[in-house]
């Protein structure tokens, strides 16, 4: 795929504003796209899609395959007939700028089961729509709906506290399993259905108006999921089902003590043995959602940062040489099918980044992030315009980090004097100086979070690494969406030629 120069925003579907509770794949969602459109943007990026759960990050998912339930619109099944507005009696009280994810799961999850409760007197299209749905996507959906079945009968305990026959997936006990929880089975299909039936939906809608959709491939995948358990020889998992090593990095920007993130980690070999076809299908699908991907921590495929199973902190680990070149050519080969042209991804090279991280990055012409609010320490900083190369993608800020705002009334003095001067603003409007600052480079994608587009403080950060609790709860409201932003971003995006 070529790039071609374009921006965008970054606003995860969860931030959408709304009646229930959290951003949806609903009308807001469509007139997100209808406004993102009339800005001249050609870009919007989400984060990860996954069904998500401990701590509600994105990052950490039950599948790296399968979609979030809680994304699924109640309007759209309000229309299909599977929910009527009486449905909605006792609908809580929302907060309208922030996500309670206990309040609104238990709630949510209760009307998606009256939904597939009803989903039996549908009309007879729609059945075969789903039948059609779960056959092309049997692979990964199967193993799925069992996994999520399955953690329902424990009490949502992790797999690794199950029995050892369903550990272990012996045959009889997974046969038994499946008649015994056959109609969670069903139910756990029917959301995935949903989600994928409403999200093509989206898409094409975003597609058809100039909008492409940047999605995100963690490298990683959490050890609570269908992914561990159906495939436990594709990671280094120890007799009892626990991981033997885990993933992290080093001591960092974000961290003193490094960033512990427990994820197992890769049997890379084995991986190399199967031709990586669970990576290969794992591509083919995150690319039936979206465009392009942004390959998170892309440093990882180099070289990886190995903790021991059961480390406090991820302070004393090793660094260990990831799958390289061989993984991107199997997915060139694989994705590609032997046409020319490159991976539509963007490689998230950030953090600790060494010579074979470039080479390996450069080698397959991947564009890789520069972060504008990282960059005012000196002007030698790769991340200052003047230092960017057309194969880049320029952010003001990410999710990772705070607010363009709420850097600024933080950072050091010396830094935010530099700032100033090097984008010769008095800071009034810290923000956009930022998002003209990325804008007028030579970046061929510039992409800010809706929040440094909102001017946003610090309150609306939407994670902080290795902080639990209060992440990934940011929502945008109803009447952010004005005519008048539209209008300032689209004076830029024609200034700059994007």
């Amino acid at each position: 795929m070529k790039f071609e120069r374009s921006g965008g925003i970054l606003l995860h579907p969860t931030s959408l504003p709304g009646p229930y509770g959290i951003g949806d794949l609903g009308p807001q969602a469509y007139r997100f796209v209808d406004w993102l459109a009339s800005s001249g943007c050609k870009l919007w990026q989400v984060l990860p899609l996954g069904p998500t759960g401990y701590g509600d990050s994105p990052y950490q998912c039950f599948s790296a395959f399968a979609g979030n339930p809680y994304l699924i619109s109640f309007d759209a099944l309000i229309e299909d007939g599977l929910l009527t507005k009486d449905d909605f009696a006792d609908m809580p009280a929302f907060d309208a700028s922030r996500v309670d994810f206990g309040l609104l799961i238990p709630w949510k999850l209760g009307l998606l089961q009256k939904a597939f409760s009803r989903f039996s007197s549908a009309p007879d299209a729609l059945h075969a729509e789903y039948k059609k749905f779960c056959k092309q996507n049997a692979s990964w959906l199967d193993d799925y709906a069992l996994f999520m079945a399955l953690k329902e009968a424990h009490g949502g305990g992790a797999w690794n506290e199950w029995s050892e026959d369903l550990r272990k997936r012996k045959p009889a006990a997974l046969k038994k399993a499946r008649a015994e929880h056959a109609e969670r089975i069903q139910r756990h299909c029917f959301y995935q259905f949903l989600f994928f039936r409403q999200w093509h939906k989206l898409r094409d809608y975003a597609n058809a108006r100039g909008i492409k959709i940047i999605g995100d491939i963690p490298i990683f995948i959490a050890y609570d999921s269908a992914d561990a358990w159906a495939n436990a020889e594709l990671f280094f998992l120890g007799k009892d089902s626990l991981p033997t090593v885990v993933a992290g990095v080093p001591p960092d920007y974000f961290s003193a003590t490094g960033q512990l993130w427990g994820n197992p980690l890769y049997r890379w070999k084995v991986h190399k043995e199967t031709g990586y076809a669970w990576w290969l299908e794992r591509f083919r699908t995150t690319l039936s959602l979206v465009d392009i991907v942004r390959l998170d921590h892309f440093r990882g495929f180099a070289g990886y940062w190995e903790v021991k199973f059961g480390a406090p902190t991820a302070e004393h680990g090793r660094w260990v040489k990831g799958p390289g070149a061989d993984f991107f050519r199997a997915m060139n080969k694989g994705l590609l099918k032997g046409k020319n042209g490159r991976l539509p991804i963007i490689a998230e090279d950030l953090g600790l980044i060494t010579p074979d991280v470039v080479k390996l990055r450069d080698d397959f012409d991947l564009p890789g992030m520069r972060i504008l609010q990282f960059g005012f320490d000196s002007a030698k900083n790769p991340f200052l315009p003047h230092n960017y190369i057309p194969n880049c993608v320029a952010y003001t800020g990410s999710h990772d980090n705070d607010t363009a705002l709420g850097w600024y009334r933080t950072a050091p003095e010396h830094e935010k004097d530099f700032a100033r001067r090097y984008l010769r603003v008095d800071g009034s409007d810290f923000a956009w100086d930022l998002i003209r600052g990325i804008w007028s480079s030579v970046a061929v994608f510039a992409i800010t979070p809706m929040q440094d587009v909102l001017s946003l403080g610090s309150e609306a950060r939407m994670n902080f690494p290795s902080k639990l609790g209060g992440n990934w709860e940011w929502r945008m409201r109803e009447s952010d969406l004005t005519p008048q932003l539209a209008d300032r971003l689209k004076e830029l995006n024609e200034l700059y030629l994007r």
